[in-house]
C-alpha cells in the first residue's frame, strides 16, 4: 500500500512514517523542512500544506512517480495555546489556513489518486480539545472543528467513489505540540477523560489502522476521541 503522510518529520507524523515503513508500505512523507528520515521506500517531499500551489505540486509528482495512492493521512498541523483576548487575528487566520484549509488542499490535490486504489482511505486530525471546548485554545479548537465538519461532510460527498473519509482526535502526547503547555492544564485536561493518563504514539496508529483496513470499508464520516471524550 502506499500511504501519503503530511508534517511527517516529527512528533506523530514521524512516527507514522516508520511505524508504516516497518509494515512493508511505501511511505510519502511532507514537511515545510527537510527530514533527517531516510529509509527504503521512504519518499520526502518539501511542502506547505497551507499553500494550494505547492500541495499542487507535491501530488502531480507524486502522481507521475507512483500512479495512484491508497491512504491520505492529514496530520500536519499547529496549535495555539492563548486566550482570545490575546490571540492576534492574524494566528486565528494562520492556524486555520495550515489546519484547516491545509487538510482541504491535501483532499482536493489527492482525491484523483485515491480513486485509483481498491480501498481508498483519508484520515483527518481533529483534538480533544474540541469537544472539550477548551479555554485559552480558541484559534485552534476553531481551526479543528472546522476539519471535524468537513470530515462528515467530505464523507457523503465522495461515498460515491469508495473512499472513506474518518477523523481521530488524540488527548495529549509528547510531542512539540504540547512542548509549552503549562502541566497543571495538561492535568486538567486529563482528568476529563475516562482514562486518566497521557496518550502514547501506538494509540494513534491503533485507531487509524482501523480506519485503514479493508475491512472498514462501511466506516465513514465518524471522530474517534483518544481517553474516553464525548
Amino acid at each position: 500500500m502506499t500511504v501519503v503522510i503530511t508534517g511527517s518529520s516529527k512528533g506523530i507524523g514521524r512516527y507514522l512514517s516508520e511505524y508504516y515503513l516497518d509494515k512493508g508500505f511505501t511511505v510519502i512523507g511532507c514537511s515545510r523542512k527537510e527530514t533527517d528520515l531516510v529509509k527504503e521506500n521512504y519518499h520526502h517531499y518539501q511542502v506547505d500544506v497551507s499553500d494550494e500551489k505547492s500541495v499542487k505540486k507535491f501530488s502531480a509528482d507524486v502522481h507521475k512517480r507512483f500512479g495512484k495512492i491508497d491512504v491520505l493521512i492529514n496530520n500536519a498541523g499547529a496549535a495555539s495555546m492563548n486566550h482570545f483576548m490575546f490571540t492576534p487575528a492574524s494566528t486565528a487566520k494562520r492556524l486555520m489556513e495550515l489546519n484547516y484549509l491545509g487538510t482541504y488542499h491535501c483532499v482536493r490535490a489527492f482525491v484523483n489518486l485515491l480513486k485509483k486504489s481498491d480501498a481508498p482511505r483519508i484520515v483527518n486530525f481533529t483534538t480533544v480539545a474540541a469537544p472539550l471546548a477548551l479555554t485559552g485554545e480558541i484559534a485552534y479548537v476553531a481551526s479543528k472543528s472546522a476539519v471535524e465538519a468537513f470530515t462528515k461532510v467530505l464523507a457523503k460527498e465522495i461515498s460515491q467513489f469508495n473512499i472513506t473519509v474518518n477523523a481521530i482526535g488524540p488527548t495529549p502526547i509528547d510531542t512539540d505540540l504540547i512542548a509549552r503547555v503549562p502541566r497543571a492544564k495538561i492535568e486538567g485536561l486529563l482528568s476529563s477523560q475516562a482514562i486518566n493518563r497521557m496518550g502514547k504514539f501506538s494509540d494513534v496508529s491503533n485507531v487509524i489502522d482501523f480506519f485503514i483496513s479493508p475491512a472498514s470499508d462501511f466506516i465513514t464520516g465518524q471522530i474517534v476521541y483518544l481517553g474516553g471524550i464525548n
